[in-house]
């Protein structure tokens, strides 16, 4: 929907009502598409930074374990050895290209699908109706405040993924919202940061190619995300030291006579831990 349509539509009607707008758009699509999650292991990735990155590694982890993988980023949309940009200048779809990918994965024979949870995507159900095994927290930080009204509304609706998914929570035990995430019920929980948790880099030692303190964590993020399914940290460590980038995200473009770093930082808090 064309964003100042959708500005009109929340002054003139009731927020409940676009509420159960979207929420019957995502019972809608998941019948058409046929439940298509509940034949896939899905992984929702969602918090401030680091999504995207984290969704190609765990791809990368879990594809290296011999699976077929799916996944949506606001980089790319793949499905086993098929890949496409995303061009829908919104990084979570809306509900029926959602469950048309996760349709289009299971014809594929993808055991996995990876996908990008934002809070935005929460807002207007586009999660609902997909049966997320596992829910992932890479961090939080004050952004999108406009839209959700308060930092705790926009934590709230990252929550809402803990909340729905009951089977598996990894959580970045560093950030300062851990807690919070935390207090969701699951059958396992796992926790990775730099120097504590089930997974970290004090034990590891990563020796990764991507530039970039932050993305040891998210490499981290992504390492627990594939011991939660049996895979071996050793075979984990080893794939994602062979990864030399992420298309957008400290990308190095080398044109002679000078080189450019292609990033998605576009706050300051981003800006200051690139450089």
């Amino acid at each position: 929907m064309i964003p100042s349509i959708q500005g009109k539509l929340r002054k003139i009607i009731p927020s409940f009502l676009l509420s159960w707008y979207h929420f019957g758009l995502a019972f809608l699509s998941a019948l058409i598409y046929s439940f298509s999650s509940k034949k896939l292991k899905v992984i929702g990735v969602t918090g401030t930074k680091g999504k995207s990155t984290v969704v190609e590694l765990a791809g990368v982890i879990l594809e290296n374990a011999g699976y077929k993988v799916a996944s949506v980023s606001s980089i790319k949309f793949k499905i086993d050895k098929k890949e496409w940009p995303n061009k829908l200048k919104m990084t979570m779809p809306g509900r029926f290209k959602l469950q048309g990918f996760l349709r289009k994965a299971v014809k594929a024979g993808c055991q996995y699908a990876i996908l990008e949870v934002t809070s935005e995507g929460i807002l207007q159900h586009r999660q609902k109706f997909i049966d997320f095994d596992i829910a992932l927290f890479t961090n939080l930080s004050p952004e999108h405040i406009e839209r959700h009204g308060s930092f705790e509304k926009y934590r709230q609706a990252k929550g809402k993924l803990f909340q729905a998914t009951k089977n598996i929570h990894v959580i970045n035990i560093d950030d300062e919202n851990a807690e919070y995430f935390l207090q969701f019920p699951a059958k396992k929980k796992y926790t990775y940061g730099l120097n504590k948790g089930d997974i970290n880099n004090k034990d590891l030692q990563l020796n990764l190619q991507l530039i970039g303190n932050f993305n040891i964590y998210n490499a981290l993020a992504a390492i627990c995300a594939g011991m939660s399914q049996g895979v071996n940290l050793e075979t984990s460590k080893k794939a994602l030291e062979k990864v030399r980038e992420i298309p957008g995200r400290m990308e190095t473009v080398i044109e002679k006579p000078f080189k450019v770093i292609v990033d998605y930082a576009h706050t300051p808090d981003s800006l200051e831990k690139v450089y």
